[in-house]
């Protein structure tokens, strides 16, 4: 294990809903270089998960409610997809103001497949370039947004990518990015 992360904090907003897969891969990334992470949720307990968006995939516990959470308590954000994950994020207060206030502090920020409509409804979206799921896509040019359909898109602290099939290639980059961000100057 290599510690290029070992002592920052990731925040990782979810609810019920959340593509396992999707939140797994890059939790584990995240961990395989040193970073804590900590699972943000509007409701505390657990959060079901999904795969595929149909298929019950288990669940995971939850560290801490999202009106509970600042943003200066952790060095950058995982935002998961799933369908209905982010569509019931998206209407949220609490999570769509952490979402807001952490785009705003510029720490980097990583979203995958439906995760970037909590980042439309915070509507932190406009002059961005990303990419998402296919069926999210025009929300987010409404939102603002350039939407491309690459493997990941990297604008600035804004880490993007499609899918479950692009999950290799995102975990590189969200460890990459995050690393590349969070080093001492």
């Amino acid at each position: 294990m290599t510690e290029e992360l070992r002592g920052h904090r990731i925040a990782i907003l979810a609810t019920d809903g959340v593509e396992r897969i999707e939140l797994e891969q890059p939790r584990g990334a995240l961990h395989g270089v040193g970073a804590q992470t900590e699972l943000l949720s509007p409701h505390d307990g657990q959060i079901n998960a999904r795969q595929m968006d149909i298929d019950p995939a288990g669940s995971f516990p939850v560290d801490k409610k999202v009106r509970d959470a600042s943003v200066d308590d952790y060095d950058a954000l995982l935002l998961p997809g799933g369908t209905m994950n982010p569509d019931q994020l998206r209407t949220d207060p609490d999570a769509v103001a952490f979402v807001r206030d952490f785009m705003a502090s510029g720490k980097p920020v990583a979203t995958i497949c439906h995760g970037p409509w909590t980042l439309a409804e915070a509507d932190v979206l406009r002059g961005r370039r990303l990419t998402s799921w296919p069926s999210v896509r025009t929300d987010l040019r409404n939102a603002g947004a350039e939407v491309v359909d690459e493997e990941v898109v990297i604008d600035g602290s804004l880490i993007s990518s499609r899918g479950p099939q692009d999950l290799p290639a995102f975990c590189a980059a969200v460890v990459d990015e995050f690393t590349r961000a969070l080093e001492p100057a």
